[in-house]
């Protein structure tokens, strides 16, 4: 049997820097997090699990690696978690039933923002989650391939044909995207991570 790994002590400069980090990823957290599941108080309770167990852990925390990557990783496999346990479970995770019981609001930027949200979630899982990581959230191609354990190029064949079904079913020209060379292509309201 392996030896437990020992963790070098940190100052307590080095650990509120770290919880400090963590406060700041927040937002970021919470918008991917809404990009895995579609229901709000349930993608606000991953972030929460996901930091209760970074702050656990923090002492596991390697200095000179990413953080964001780390506590990304945190979130991602705290939902898939808890997505293995709910297969039993019957609910209106998606917001179909509640979806019928509502009126659309009467806004163009509110129903634009809503078709957006709508076709955001008729992405595959992992679309959703490059576009999420990569264009919300601002990791690097390599940060999230680390993320989603698989190669860099496979990221950005995500993000390249996420970016084409997204612009596909929005009726969307290449000139309506944000171009940045190191995150992608996605529609301008993608970056703002406020939906």
């Amino acid at each position: 049997m392996a030896e437990p790994k020992e963790f070098p002590a940190r100052t307590a400069a080095e650990t509120e820097t770290l919880k400090s980090d963590l406060i700041a990823l927040m937002p970021a957290l919470r918008a991917y997090s809404r990009s895995l599941c579609a229901n709000q108080a349930t993608a606000d309770d991953m972030v929460q699990e996901a930091l209760v167990k970074a702050l656990d852990n923090l002492h596991r925390f390697e200095i000179g690696t990413s953080i964001r990557a780390w506590v990304f990783t945190i979130l991602r496999n705290t939902y898939y978690t808890a997505l293995r346990k709910s297969r039993r479970e019957v609910e209106d995770a998606d917001g179909a039933h509640a979806a019928r019981l509502c009126e659309r609001p009467s806004q163009d930027g509110v129903v634009d923002l809503e078709d957006f949200k709508r076709v955001f979630q008729q992405l595959s899982e992992d679309h959703r989650e490059v576009l999420m990581l990569i264009g919300a959230a601002g990791l690097s191609y390599e940060e999230v391939a680390e993320i989603c354990q698989c190669a860099i190029g496979t990221v950005k064949s995500r993000v390249n044909r996420a970016r084409a079904k997204l612009g596909e079913a929005l009726g969307l020209q290449a000139d309506d995207f944000i171009v940045d060379p190191d995150r992608g292509s996605l529609p301008p309201g993608v970056l703002t991570g406020s939906w």
